[in-house]
Order: structure tokens, then C-alpha cells, then sequence
């Protein structure tokens, strides 16, 4: 019997390890129940980011700090519109170029002409500057804004500070090389979001080609501009309809670099390319900062949609209420939450997390309070974040409300220190009744008066 029980016992440990492997095996074989291709892009830092909703679409080496060359100029063109925008200067204010604007800029820097003394307005120096990357429009417009040149370069460092850059610091207002001038893909990102808020700026990054007005030292000029997803003027097969903007730089040591942003149906990018190179393929030269970019976008637009994972009409959660007669109050979103997804992604598959602000939370409540916040998120991938806002009144009860004043004013450190020393008074009091101050009768008499004697001598008869 002890054998057939042992049998028994060993036959059911085998089956269960029989049944248990391939459990773990179709564990270990279960996938995410989408798969995105990596675009790999040719640069030493991309970024790709939804325009819309600020979302990171892609993304390599970001936060590297890299030479940005005449990416620079986003930067210089923000601070003059900002200018403009507190009345500072005037689009239409003429300005004219001075021989210390001219000086330290290389000779073989990209240049409109423009040459000292020469007068320009504020406006067509930003397409000079935007347009053909002239760096002597940088540094007279600088000199506008700040006085001088070092003065403006202190403003955009400051400025990138206030945007939240913390890779990036300038040394000149144009982008010409040097060892302490970088920055990184993702502060340049911050640097255009701000600089897209003024319709100037991207006006005229948007511009192929512009004619400048005759100048008090130079006939009327025709400039072209140096993005080639914009124009085939220059150079032919880049040409990118879907791109707007914005700007180009290159250098030796910073390599072939493009701010720029696209537009397809619904969907809108922003993307950066730091570092890339020129390279030959089958004899054709390829600018892989022009051709990388196109090559985001297109994958941005193939494999991204909106999509809504949250309607205002849904209620995600009971919250429980206390000092009411009722015990929960309903919860809904603040608003419908439409965001940017992978085409494989469904939004059933996104993790809902809930944090409220107190559980439970105290009477009254009134229709529209926050009482905590709804997340979205697939694998450490945070998609939304909204508020959930309480769907009706509730009433406290005045009885508990009384209720729990008194419990709060009892709990009091104040308070209970006076109960104890309450206490401890009351305690000496009937110590000092049951000892010292004792009185006891009998007869009616104090038994204090047992010690004194009522002998007045022997009687006479």
C-alpha cells in the first residue's frame, strides 16, 4: 500500500512537470502583439517628433551634444522676432550693416553680399540670413537686438536655458565653427517648437526663392535657397513637396545638418538630422541630411496614425466617499484623448493606470472636481495623461461631518496633552480625597475627635 501510495504520488508529480513545460515555453514565445522596423537612420543624431502632440517618433543620440553649424541661425532668428514681437525693432525698420558686423566671419562662409555701410530692413535681412545662411546678417542683426554681438550671444544662452536646453551652448549668433558652439538634436527641437509660434518665421524658412529690394549699395538681388527638399534650383533629386522649411547647415566638423518639417494628410513632423555625411552611390553624390530626412518622414507617415484611446463618455473608476450618506462618486476623463500610435498598436492594448488625488475622498464633491488622473501607456512608452474629474455632486452629512471635527479636534497633539494632564488632576484630586483629606464617622461623630477626651475631674455627688 505505502508503495502504490509513493507511485501514485511520483506518476502525479510527473504529469504535472509534463504539463508545466509547455506553459513556460509559450510564456517565453509570447511577443508584443506589434513590431515596428527600425529606420536606422545615417546620422550621428535623428529626431522625429509629432507636431501636433510633441510625441517622440523617433529617436538616436538626441541628447548628444554635436556641432550644429548654421542651425544656429533658428536660434538667432527667434530672438529676433521675439524683439519684434515686444516692439523692440520692426520688420520694416531699416538697419545698417557696420564694419564690426563684418569682421571674424571666413571667407568662405555662406554670404548674401551685403557689405558695411549697406542698409537693409530688419525682414529681408532674416531671408538673407534664413534663406542663403548669410552669416553677416546674423551678426547686423545681432548688433540690432543687442548692441553688440557678445551681448546677443549671452541672450542665447540664456534663452536656451529658459527653454529647457541643457546641452547646448552658443558662441556666436551665426553657426561658424568653434569647439565651445554645440548643441544637441533635441534642444534644437525646443529652439524651433518656439521660433514655429511666430507665422514669420516659418514664412520665410518656407521660401525657395526671394527677391531682396535694391539697396543703397547693391542692384536688387535674387537669393535661393540652400534647403534642397524645397528647390531643385540648386541641386536636383531632393525635392520633397511634403517638406516646409527650415534650415540648413554644414561644416567640417559638424557634418551636414537639417532642422526641417513635413505635412501628410492629418499627420505633421518635426525632425532634425545632426552629423550626416556625403557619400557616393553608384557615382551619384548623396547628402544624406536631405535624403535621411525624406527617408524619416516617409517612414513617420507609413507606420504612425491617430488614433482615439479614450472617450470623454467613458467612466474608468468608482471613487469611495466618505461624511456623505452616499459612498462613491463616479469619475469620467476631461476630455476625448486622441494621440499618436503605431498602426499596430490598438489602444485596448494600452495599460490604463489610475491615481487619485485621496481614496477615499471627503464630502462634498462637486460635479467637475478633479479627483485624480488616468495614464495610457504601452511597456514604459507613455501615450496620455488626463485628468478624471467627478461626474455629480455629493453632499456631506452634517451629522458625520460633526463626527469627524470632533475626532480631528480630539486627535489634536494640543488636545490630548490637556486630557492627560486632565487626567492626571482628577486622579490627584481622589488620591488626596482617599488619603490626606480623609474623613471618617462613626456614630456621627469624626472619628478625629476619638483623640481629644471630655474628662473634666471626678464628679462630686
Amino acid at each position: 500500500m505505502k508503495f502504490k501510495g509513493f507511485l501514485s504520488v511520483f506518476l502525479a508529480v510527473l504529469i504535472l512537470m509534463g504539463t508545466a513545460v509547455p506553459f513556460a515555453a509559450a510564456a517565453e514565445e509570447e511577443e508584443d502583439p506589434f513590431t515596428l522596423e527600425d529606420p536606422n537612420i545615417l546620422a550621428k543624431a535623428a529626431l522625429l517628433v509629432d507636431a501636433k502632440t510633441g510625441a517622440v517618433v523617433y529617436a538616436k543620440d538626441e541628447h548628444k551634444e554635436l556641432y550644429p553649424a548654421s542651425l544656429t541661425k533658428i536660434m538667432t532668428a527667434l530672438l529676433v522676432l521675439e524683439a519684434v514681437d515686444k516692439g523692440d525693432l520692426t520688420l520694416d525698420q531699416p538697419i545698417t550693416a557696420t564694419q564690426s558686423a563684418m569682421s571674424g566671419l571666413s571667407a568662405y562662409g555662406s554670404t548674401a553680399g551685403i557689405k558695411a555701410g549697406e542698409t537693409m530692413t530688419v525682414e529681408n535681412l532674416l531671408y538673407c540670413m534664413l534663406v542663403v545662411s548669410a552669416n553677416e546678417a546674423c551678426n547686423i542683426l545681432a548688433e540690432a537686438v543687442a548692441g553688440s554681438v557678445d551681448a546677443f550671444v549671452d541672450k542665447m544662452n540664456a534663452k536656451a536655458e529658459e527653454l529647457g536646453c541643457e546641452n547646448t551652448h552658443f558662441a556666436n549668433a551665426n553657426g561658424l565653427h568653434d569647439p565651445q558652439h554645440y548643441t544637441s538634436a533635441w534642444d534644437l527641437y525646443l529652439i524651433t517648437k518656439a521660433a514655429m509660434e511666430y507665422p514669420e518665421f516659418m514664412t520665410i524658412c518656407d521660401t525657395a526663392q526671394v527677391t531682396i529690394p535694391a539697396t543703397n549699395m547693391s542692384e536688387e538681388r535674387t537669393l535661393y535657397t540652400t534647403n534642397y527638399l524645397l528647390s531643385n534650383w540648386r541641386v536636383i533629386g531632393y525635392r520633397n513637396t511634403e517638406a516646409h522649411g527650415i534650415k540648413t547647415g554644414s561644416t567640417d566638423e559638424a557634418g551636414y545638418c537639417l532642422v526641417s518639417s513635413a505635412q501628410r494628410g492629418s499627420l505633421s513632423f518635426i525632425s532634425v538630422i545632426l552629423g550626416a555625411e556625403r557619400v557616393e552611390v553608384n557615382g551619384v553624390g548623396d547628402v544624406r541630411s536631405f535624403s535621411e530626412t525624406t527617408r524619416m518622414f516617409n517612414w513617420g507617415f507609413k507606420n504612425f496614425t491617430y488614433k482615439t484611446v479614450l472617450d470623454e463618455n467613458e467612466f474608468p473608476k468608482e471613487v469611495a466617499v466618505t461624511l456623505s450618506k452616499i459612498d462613491h462618486v463616479a469619475v469620467r476623463p476631461a476630455e476625448e484623448v486622441e494621440v499618436l500610435m503605431p498602426n499596430g498598436l490598438d489602444p485596448a492594448d494600452l495599460t490604463r493606470t489610475v491615481e487619485l488625488t485621496a481614496n477615499p475622498v471627503e464630502a462634498p464633491v462637486s460635479a467637475g472636481d478633479v479627483l485624480g488622473t488616468l495614464t495610457l501607456s504601452y511597456n514604459d512608452q507613455v501615450y496620455a495623461t488626463v485628468d478624471l474629474l467627478a461626474l455629480n455632486d455629493v453632499e456631506a452629512s452634517g451629522f458625520l461631518t460633526f463626527l469627524r471635527d470632533m475626532q480631528v479636534f480630539f486627535s489634536g497633539t494640543a488636545v490630548r496633552i490637556a486630557l492627560v494632564v486632565l487626567v492626571v488632576l482628577i486622579a490627584a484630586l481622589v488620591l488626596w480625597k482617599l488619603t490626606v483629606g480623609r474623613r471618617r464617622y462613626r456614630y456621627g461623630r469624626s472619628v478625629s475627635g476619638r483623640g481629644r477626651s471630655s474628662y473634666r475631674g471626678r464628679r462630686r455627688r
